[in-house]
């Protein structure tokens, strides 16, 4: 355990002592969670894995368990998990989300799911209903990928869809690697990997998230059950032409890695539309990165989606055909890397069914965002609940929803929770 009460992968704390039933309110949570990493200059959040900022927000999930006389857990890959029952008993109905952010991102993606499962098993209290199984919530670390480049790291090493020695090797934009990072906030890095007595005690995962788009703003329902999740993935593009000087090379004679990207951009929207599909350049670095200097090295990273798998690999396909056939051109070099593939995550149909049963006949609908629920619905039956998302804004400091839709999800994930776990 490290001095400040965390404990090191693998190490569970005992029950806290019996507190009244139910812990701060909705709002409270809220209000006290908002200040978290949260960039002045730009009122976005910079929850990053393994910072200062991801310490603040594991103490106050630690926090809300033990208020609420929950056993709090770190497993061996960083995920908390707050337990009410027994976690040895099996067949658990887990909840939950994350609490890390992308870049300037916004207050809602992730943490909503968070607060808002603490807020439902205070509901269930307030309910008097009885568990017949155990309930947890869970805070997955690191689903954004912002720091290491890979989304979704808790729970694809949980589930064992990222090795350890890959898991190892990953660094972020300071060299860093992942063990360095956990080691320096107090965590034990040897014993990440695969978690399989962990996954055989959940019986089933609800995941509720704020909706990153607008289909459910066009009806008067604030919260919607979900079908399935396109596949995606994040390529990496380096383009690799020649340093030259600016102001002295002429047009003619340079090897400008920068054109053959901005062409590529172009390309990858031009591809993406035709296709139905998506596909965003949304990072990028240049070397030796001078105002007056012709650029030796662009490296760039694609994010694309599609409805079905085969769509998005003849859209990839053809963006890096297009930026090929213009590096050709221009004289540059281009190499391209599959960074990361979640291939498309059907919903158990049996638990989504169940689901908009409960909920009175909400609309299912399909997204193109990926989730901790997706990954691990290969090894446990998971479903998603979604919140109305007035602007469809996500990932942004705009990403909002309104209060009582809020409240709407709130009640919604308990109905869920009492339906599933309270017979």
């Amino acid at each position: 355990m490290t001095d400040d009460g965390r404990r090191v992968a693998g190490g569970r704390s005992a029950p806290a002592a019996p507190l009244p039933a139910n812990g701060p309110s909705f709002h409270e949570m809220w209000r006290d969670l908002a200040p978290v990493g949260r960039a002045e200059e730009s009122g976005g959040y910079r929850r990053f894995a393994w910072t200062g900022a991801d310490a603040d927000c594991r103490a106050w999930f630690r926090a809300q368990a033990e208020t609420r006389g929950l056993a709090h857990e770190v497993d061996r890959n960083g995920n908390q998990w707050a337990w009410l029952g027994d976690p040895s008993a099996g067949d658990a109905v887990v909840t939950g989300s994350h609490l890390d952010s992308v870049p300037d991102g916004g207050a809602f993606d992730g943490p909503l799911g968070v607060v808002s499962s603490f807020a439902a098993l205070d509901e269930l209290r307030a309910r008097g209903a009885r568990p017949s199984r155990p309930l947890a919530v869970v805070n997955f670390g690191d689903e954004e990928g912002a720091r290491f480049g890979l989304a979704c790291v808790g729970s694809r090493l949980t589930a064992g869809q990222l090795t350890a020695d890959a898991a190892r090797r990953l660094r972020d934009a300071d060299g860093v690697s992942l063990p360095q990072a956990m080691e320096r906030a107090g965590y034990d890095p040897e014993a990440i990997g695969p978690d399989p007595e962990r996954l055989a005690r959940v019986g089933a995962f609800v995941e509720l998230h704020v909706e990153q788009g607008r289909a459910l703003a066009a009806t008067p329902h604030p919260v919607g059950v979900a079908s399935a999740i396109w596949p995606h993935g994040r390529w990496r593009f380096d383009f690799h032409g020649e340093a030259n000087h600016a102001g002295t090379t002429r047009l003619e004679d340079r090897r400008d890695p920068m054109l053959t990207y901005a062409n590529t951009v172009l390309a990858a929207r031009k591809k993406a539309r035709l296709a139905g599909a998506l596909a965003t350049f949304g990072k990028v670095g240049v070397e030796p990165n001078g105002v007056n200097a012709v650029a030796s090295l662009v490296r760039a990273w694609l994010d694309s989606r599609a409805a079905d798998e085969a769509t998005l690999a003849e859209v990839v396909g053809e963006i890096e055909r297009a930026a090929v056939e213009r590096g050709r051109r221009d004289g540059v070099e281009v190499r391209v890397t599959r960074e990361s593939f979640t291939p498309v995550v059907e919903f158990a149909h049996d638990l989504r069914d169940r689901l908009a049963g409960l909920l009175g006949g909400v609309p299912v609908l399909p997204t193109g965002a990926g989730h901790d629920a997706g990954i691990l619905s290969a090894s446990v039956p998971t479903a998603m609940l979604f919140v109305r998302n007035p602007t469809g804004v996500s990932h942004s400091p705009a990403e909002t929803a309104a209060e009582d839709d809020c409240v709407a999800g709130v009640t919604a994930l308990a109905d869920v929770l009492e339906g599933l776990a309270c017979r």
